[in-house]
């Protein structure tokens, strides 16, 4: 019952979303999915990233034949469009994959086996659904929100060194390879969290159940409440708002190379940038990668680490945010975080108290940003730490709380000395 409420949830948000699509003219999420099952992908790699996730209930051997006929469905794609001379991407093979086991649940297993496999086909769709979504979301925000509020983040941002302006420096002075190497990071974020969950799923097939808590519920979550704030805050970012990119409606042309001034006020931007800053969800996903890569081998705490901070680079160096943001970010994921994990334990009072102190500091934060910016400019020496000191009371709420949750090992016994017999 409760996963047919959560697909009744999700259908009819989905439906509102392609209506309200629809009324500016555009597809909805439905409709561009849908498309995707014939028309050249937005991501192949999103969509075998999908796939890899539905696999993970299935056994070896149905997982080589489910990679194999992709394939094969890839390359006659591939063979029509080079022919007719179509856009190149691939991708359909996967899809088709996973609405095909969506097929095979519902007509040729029952009970526990049926169940199984469906979550498996709807935890891979929810992956590609919830990047339509988002697509969805930012032109919503855009077409509703005509008045933006960077000057107001740019001013607060000197508190903390105006970290976007410095890093988009750094980030042009690393030349071609760096700004690639950034570019492929920031765009492949969900393929990145499939390599994690995938490791934290791999015993789904053996076991035939899922995790309780698992990185997948994080991301959703995340991508489901942040677009909600980008309503409240909308933000374009420094590359639009003080960059050439933003045309005649910027305020100027000078990011990366001068700092912003004067007093903030609220300003007009154009209708087609969305409006994706407060709070930053690339950093909130990035940040959700790291912490779900924490118990995993050496070489996937690594990746998980490379990521974020490659992120961390991105979003600030190529100016699609602020440092605010960045703060912003990592509280929210944070805090969302505590409340899964409190949910997955039966409500823990710890964890029902560091959630409702992580969404405290969140909107401290946007209260702050929004009606004391002058102030802070003012006096970075003050609230640049207090920035940083908030944020860091969240991460060590956070990492206390957890640790105690965590299982302690077994103290290992010391055998005493014998006397050796005479």
């Amino acid at each position: 019952m409760l996963w047919a409420a959560a697909g009744a949830v999700a259908l009819g948000f989905l439906i509102a979303l392609e209506i309200a699509a629809r009324h500016y003219g555009l597809p909805g999420p439905m409709t561009n999915q849908a498309k995707e099952v014939i028309l050249a992908p937005k991501s192949g790699p999103l969509l075998y990233g999908s796939m890899g996730l539905m696999m993970v209930v299935l056994t070896w051997r149905e997982r080589f034949i489910a990679a194999g006929i992709a394939v094969g469905i890839d390359i006659a794609f591939f063979l029509v469009r080079w022919a007719v001379g179509a856009k190149m991407m691939f991708g359909n093979g996967a899809l088709w994959v996973v609405l095909g086991y969506a097929v095979i649940a519902v007509t040729r297993r029952t009970g526990r086996e049926r169940t199984l496999l469906l979550k498996g086909v709807a935890l891979g769709l929810l992956l590609v659904a919830g990047r339509k979504t988002g697509d969805t979301w930012l032109l919503i925000t855009s077409k509703t929100r005509p008045m933006v509020l960077d000057q107001y983040l740019a001013t607060a941002d000197h508190a903390l060194g105006n970290p976007s302006w410095l890093v988009g420096r750094l980030v042009r002075a690393s030349g071609p390879i760096g700004s690639h190497l950034l570019d492929y990071v920031y765009i492949q974020l969900a393929v990145a969290a499939v390599v994690v969950a995938l490791y934290q799923l791999r015993n789904v097939a053996a076991e035939r159940r899922f995790p309780r808590h698992h990185l997948v519920r994080t991301f959703l979550v995340i991508g489901l409440l942040g677009p909600g704030i980008y309503m409240i805050f909308p933000v374009v970012g420094p590359t639009f708002a003080y960059g050439a990119d933003g045309g005649h409606w910027a305020v100027a042309t000078s990011w990366p190379d001068a700092l912003p001034s004067g007093l903030p006020h609220h300003m007009p931007f154009d209708e087609i940038t969305p409006r994706n800053c407060m709070p930053s969800l690339h950093t909130a996903w990035a940040t959700a990668i790291f912490i779900h890569s924490r118990k995993g081998p050496r070489i996937l705490r690594f990746f998980g680490a490379f990521w974020l901070v490659a992120t961390l680079g991105a979003t600030l160096g190529f100016g699609y945010h602020y440092g605010t943001d960045i703060i912003a970010g990592v509280v929210f994921t944070l805090t969302i975080e505590a409340a899964l994990r409190s949910q997955e334990r039966g409500w823990e009072r710890s964890g029902i108290r560091l959630a409702a102190y992580g969404a405290a500091v969140f909107a401290a934060l946007l209260v702050a940003y929004r009606y004391l910016p002058v102030e802070m400019a003012g006096h970075p020496w003050v609230f640049g730490p207090l920035l940083l000191l908030a944020m860091a009371s969240v991460i060590y709420g956070y990492v206390r709380t957890v640790g105690q949750w965590e299982p302690k090992p077994a103290p290992v016994r010391k055998l005493e000395p014998q006397p050796e017999p005479v």
